[in-house]
């Protein structure tokens, strides 16, 4: 138990920029607009602990429809740790969920307490960084048009585990965000975003059906970019052979688990994701 009194409760945007601080001096390389689209995917899913008033612990659990959940933002202030302030938040923001499957993104050397809490391992990820070394794309690759939305929602929702129209419609849509897409015989064959953060531009999504369609993305978004970072899936050899002929090298790894097997979908075409913190 806290050896002090905390107080939860849920956090509004306003509120939760101090979590995105405390994010930031994690080294997370957080944008500025990020939390715009996190909670207009699920306002009610973030999650502040305070002692005599002040932040002290943080978690965000963020529903997708009725199946499925994303923890993140698992943080306690570093002067407040040891104290069990990160577990109790913790299982408030787990209740959030329900009986959803909840996914994560964490540091492997957390995954024993993660599996204790119901977590099983799915896949590693890499956070790749440097200054990207390609060569232009061709005139397949364009930017997202207002008309091509439906069709970006779709390959969206083929790569990931639930649907998610309230966050993608703000992510595509977030100041300084730039997304472009790659039109083939007039179909769309993947899309990515790119948007600035603390550190260096970072790009996520990047969902593509081949490597051909992913190299031609990831050369338009990293046109004019000094550094980008982006998190790749591991168990996609494409994905890593790509971002290292690009130059760009790994630094932190990630655990993705989940507390049950979640809905199928493309893994094969996930060549980065789109946040740690909402999966």
């Amino acid at each position: 138990m806290p050896d002090a009194d905390l107080v939860i409760d849920r956090a509004d945007p306003q509120e939760w920029a101090t979590v995105t601080e405390w994010a930031a001096a994690e080294g997370w390389n957080p944008g500025p607009a990020d939390r715009i689209a996190f909670f207009a995917q699920d306002p009610k899913g973030f999650f502040l602990g305070r002692v005599d008033g002040e932040p002290a612990s943080a978690v965000s659990v963020v529903n997708y429809g009725n199946d499925f959940a994303f923890l993140g933002f698992y943080l306690v202030r570093p002067d407040l740790r040891g104290r069990g302030f990160g577990l109790a938040t913790w299982k408030a923001g787990l209740a959030h969920a329900g009986g959803r499957t909840v996914g994560l993104d964490g540091v492997p050397d957390q995954q024993d307490n993660y599996r204790r809490s119901g977590f099983e391992l799915a896949y590693r990820s890499a956070r790749f960084t440097g200054a990207p070394q390609l060569p232009p794309p061709d005139a397949s690759v364009r930017a997202l048009a207002s008309g091509g939305f439906a069709e970006v929602r779709a390959l969206d929702s083929a790569c990931l585990p639930a649907d998610r129209p309230g966050f993608l419609d703000a992510w595509l849509g977030n100041p300084g965000h730039r997304t472009l897409v790659r039109i083939v015989d007039g179909c769309l064959t993947g899309y990515g975003t790119i948007r600035p953060a603390r550190d260096s531009h970072r790009i996520g999504p990047l969902f593509a059906d081949t490597e051909a369609d992913a190299r031609q993305l990831l050369a338009g978004l990293a046109a004019g970019v000094e550094t980008l970072a982006i998190d790749v899936p591991l168990h996609n050899d494409a994905a890593v052979r790509l971002v290292e002929s690009a130059g760009l090298t790994p630094s932190f790894e990630t655990a993705r688990m989940y507390t049950a097997e979640p809905r199928s979908h493309s893994r094969e075409k996930v060549f980065g994701v789109t946040t740690l913190e909402l999966g």
